[in-house]
């Protein structure tokens, strides 16, 4: 895969940015994990100023908490991903066919068809792997996203 292509990354967060799992409190109160190698993997890609987005289907807070973190758009609790997509890449000028999915679940595949760089972390479900066009190699909460940040930042510095 050419990731040198890529001018835009939208990622789902659960199972990209974590590990898929989600701890529950006595009192109900919800938490996940994600690895802190990730965070560095996105500011790299703020430096080569690549627009970036996080779209997630999941209502907990916890996706905001970590993507005000990160400084890195986000929009949760979306019942329509692709409409998400599409309204992303409108306000960026910047066609499907130029832009990096993230995902690895069933959730994720009608936007991984839509775009150009259909990306699916290693413990994705098999729908979503047979529909990627690069697995990494990384799982989800376990490095995936600096993976691929490290693979762009990589093509994008062999282009010059």
């Amino acid at each position: 895969m050419d990731f040198k292509h890529i001018k835009a990354v939208v990622f789902d967060f659960d199972g990209v940015f974590t590990d898929n799992k989600v701890y529950v409190s006595e009192s109900g109160q919800e938490t996940v994990q994600c690895n802190r190698f990730d965070g560095i993997g996105i500011g790299l890609l703020k430096k080569l100023n690549i627009p970036m987005k996080v779209i997630s289907s999941e209502p907990n807070n916890v996706v905001q908490v970590r993507c005000k973190k990160l400084d890195l758009p986000v929009i949760n609790n979306v019942s329509n991903k692709l409409y998400e997509l599409d309204r992303f890449a409108k306000s960026f000028h910047i066609d499907l066919s130029n832009i990096a999915f993230v995902g690895n679940d069933i959730n994720d595949e009608e936007c991984m068809k839509n775009v150009g760089f259909p990306i699916a972390v290693n413990d994705a479900v098999d729908k979503i792997k047979l529909i990627s066009k690069h697995t990494l190699s990384k799982k989800g909460g376990r490095g995936a996203v600096r993976e691929l940040c490290e693979l762009i930042v990589n093509s994008y510095a062999s282009k010059e």
